[in-house]
């Protein structure tokens, strides 16, 4: 995770993160045992329930491979009410026998993943005014596998709430201490891996902070007056604040066991939440079967269950998106139009503008900036004072810092504050709480104070603290947001849309450090986080709006309403923009009446990952009952017809080329005899042309089917052009991007 070089993500990486921030491997005090998971697919349903038991299964299947040694210290769980599966302590030995048996899809290392307001969503033209589904949005359920959650916050009471619906299949199993209510309906924890070291005691409440943060961004109540130290103050609300809340704990200071998180998809498939938030993420990419997310989202899908998961903090790197399951809705994160800046004074009058979140009132002191000390032979061969810290030299001055949350350690020898630069994030988009007088600047800003610092006997500066700044620019993409190309089926792009993930103010737990600074004490109710843990719940709030409007809405569907209504983007983006926002930045409004709907099934989805190359015997064993239309021949060219609302081809470089594309579009508009034309954004390096151009529809839900052909020639390798295609009866305007991509 050090690549999680922003937000929460970014924070965590260096406060919460275990000695290897990238990978964990989840061992046990046996040496050569470590955490594996066994996915065994769908519940045999063929079979008697009364006469199948998961466990049962599971225990044999272990007794084969350990022999007479105790099979409870290797079994860890069963995953036996959405899917079957189970985690185990295996040697490697044992582990190839077990993959090597019938009825087993994969068995793979249990990873650690990684965590990933009152302004952002008035930005995204969603006022408390709007139109909404009372009674339907009060019975919908939505599930966060996080932190925990912090029960006693103002964004969480049950004043006014209905009694809990009668659907819910859940329990409120949130340990000691912990009471749940008619908000926050279910409650389960999860016990974190030996190799993490957290003081919590086994409760669901919320000691790291992202969990309250994402619950209440999505579904969290009118709060008037919210603010951190008066900074971002007004009204805190979700977008369904009368949705109500199932808290899933599979993650701790340190990351998210893996077998924790498909534990907590098991349970909240089987619960009966209505959709899934996961603000977590892998540090590489795996395949589908060997992954948790895409296993645990595919057996949700097929329960009529979105989830919705941040795109990542590796950006801008091209191809760096790790979220990449077609049935997942992937979120990139972007700016909104409030910033917050700091500014630092130095002793020769000049003023730098950076980027921070600092409460500390400066009160025109000025304080000595430390210089290397050239005749200490410890640190010779340090670029960075930060990296050869003594307290000789920095106690009681301003430390310049290359890299967040390097300073920390300054403040422990004595710094009273620390000036910083992050030589990864040039364009300085994104501003970090601090505990200290502290802000960030870009590496040229950066550079003009250190040559002040080198060249004046007696350096020393001012840091103010913070203010508002309206960036008339928002939105754009955050440079950490992860970017596309999908580079495990580039026929699905990804990310699939963008939204507000820079500056986000929501609840907090008040036991947990706003800054991430261990020294750090403050408690507080309400924090500025930045990343894509912050963006993921916006669209998954969103996706809980569509839903209170149609219930009986597949997840791709209202997929399909969140990307086709999305609005376009400011800025400049390597290869092509829609890899760095998708489909645009969600609205709302829009997303509640598309006018049509690209609509995926289970079936579908089977079959695009049997084209793409997995066994039909694999498949048969994850999708259960359903059928697949194809047996054993693997057509790679055929994903690219997986129903998706956005088209992406893969060309040769230089060469000519002609890509016939198919699609369907149910129609979901009023009135329900509409005639949608086709528009084309033109392009001059490519050319698209859709057949039939006009689309009339009679009836809803009617399906309507089209060609695209896209054709052209001439680019080079690693290039990525992109167009759009609009269909539109003059209310609506069904917008999908068109991207060529040379491979």
């Amino acid at each position: 995770m050090a690549k999680h070089s922003f937000l929460l993500i970014f924070l965590l990486s260096f406060v919460l993160a275990p000695t290897n921030p990238f990978f964990c491997d989840a061992s046990n005090d046996d040496g050569d045992h470590k955490l594996y998971i066994v996915y065994m697919g769908s519940l045999p349903v063929q079979r008697d329930s009364s006469n199948y038991s998961p466990t049962s299964h599971h225990i044999s299947m272990l007794q084969q491979v350990v022999g007479g040694s105790d099979v409870t210290k290797h079994h860890v769980r069963s995953y036996k009410r959405s899917f079957n599966g189970f985690a185990a302590k295996l040697s490697e030995k044992h582990k190839k026998i077990i993959a090597g048996m019938d009825g087993v899809v994969s068995v793979f290392l249990s990873k650690t993943l990684q965590i990933q307001t009152t302004r952002s969503w008035d930005f995204l033209g969603f006022s408390e005014s709007i139109k909404r589904q009372q009674k339907y949005e009060s019975d919908l359920v939505i599930g966060v596998i996080d932190t925990g959650i912090w029960p006693e916050s103002d964004s969480f009471t049950d004043q006014g709430v209905s009694h809990i619906p009668a659907k819910w299949k859940g329990h409120c199993k949130g340990g000691a201490n912990f009471t749940c209510n008619n908000k926050i309906i279910g409650a389960r924890v999860y016990s974190p891996p030996p190799y993490l070291t957290t003081h919590d005691d086994h409760t669901v409440r919320d000691t790291v902070g992202n969990g309250t943060h994402t619950s209440s961004t999505a579904a969290g109540n009118t709060v008037i007056g919210a603010s951190f130290y008066g900074f971002a103050q007004g009204t805190a609300r979700g977008a369904v604040p009368s949705t109500r809340i199932a808290a899933y704990k599979a993650c701790y200071q340190g990351g998210c066991d893996e077998a924790s998180v498909l534990a907590a998809f098991d349970d909240a498939i089987a619960d009966g939440v209505d959709i899934i938030s996961l603000s977590v993420t892998s540090d590489r990419v795996s395949d589908f079967t060997s992954d948790t997310i895409p296993i645990g989202s595919f057996h949700a899908m097929e329960r009529g269950i979105l989830t919705v998961q941040g795109a990542g903090n590796y950006g801008p790197a091209s191809g760096s998106i790790v979220s990449l399951a077609p049935w997942l809705l992937t979120v990139a994160a972007s700016t909104i139009d409030r910033q917050f800046i700091d500014k630092v004074i130095l002793g020769n009058g000049m003023t730098l503008i950076g980027r921070s979140v600092n409460a500390v009132v400066s009160n025109g002191v000025k304080f000595p900036i430390a210089k290397r000390n050239a005749n200490d032979e410890r640190c010779r061969g340090y670029s960075d004072l930060c990296q050869c810290l003594r307290s000789e030299t920095v106690k009681g001055k301003l430390v310049l810092c290359e890299g967040l949350l390097k300073d920390e350690a300054a403040y422990e020898k004595g710094a009273v504050g620390s000036i910083t630069t992050d030589l990864g994030n040039p364009d300085n988009d994104c501003s970090k709480v601090t505990y200290f007088p502290s802000l960030n600047l870009n590496p040229k800003d950066y550079a003009i104070i250190q040559d002040y610092t080198n060249s004046t006997n007696n350096p020393e500066a001012e840091i103010l603290n913070s203010e508002t700044f309206e960036d008339h620019s928002a939105p754009k993409v955050a440079s950490f947001s992860s970017r596309g190309p999908n580079p495990l089926i580039s026929e699905i792009m990804k990310p699939d849309v963008s939204a507000p993930g820079v500056d986000i103010l929501a609840a907090w737990s008040p036991i947990a450090s706003p800054s991430l600074y261990s020294s750090d004490k403050r408690k507080v109710n309400y924090n500025v986080l930045y990343g894509t843990s912050m963006a993921c719940p916006h669209v998954f709030g969103v996706a809980a709006y569509v839903k209170s409007f149609h219930p009986d809405w597949s997840p791709a569907a209202i997929k399909s309403a969140i990307m086709t209504t999305a609005e376009p983007l400011n800025g400049n983006y390597n290869m092509t923009g829609e890899f760095s926002y998708g489909a645009g930045n969600v609205n709302p409004v829009k997303a509640i009446d598309p006018g049509l709907v690209y609509d995926i099934s289970m079936k579908d989805y089977v079959n695009m990952l049997c084209n793409y190359g997995y066994s039909a015997k694999k498949l048969k064993i994850i999708a259960g009952a359903h059928s697949l239309s194809c047996y054993g021949e693997h057509h790679r060219s055929l994903v690219i017809d997986l129903n998706y609302p956005a088209i992406t081809v893969n060309v040769k470089p230089l060469e000519p080329y002609i890509i016939k594309v198919n699609r369907t579009v149910t129609n979901v508009g009023f009135p329900h005899n509409l005639t949608y034309k086709a528009t084309v954004l033109p392009n001059l390096k490519m050319n698209i042309t859709v057949e039939p151009e006009v689309l009339r529809f009679e009836s809803l839900h009617e399906r309507k089917s089209f060609i695209v052909t896209v054709s052209g020639g001439g680019l080079r390798i690693g290039s990525a052009i992109s167009s759009s295609l609009v269909w539109s009866d003059g209310k609506h305007y069904v917008k999908s991007p068109i991207i060529v991509l040379v491979s």
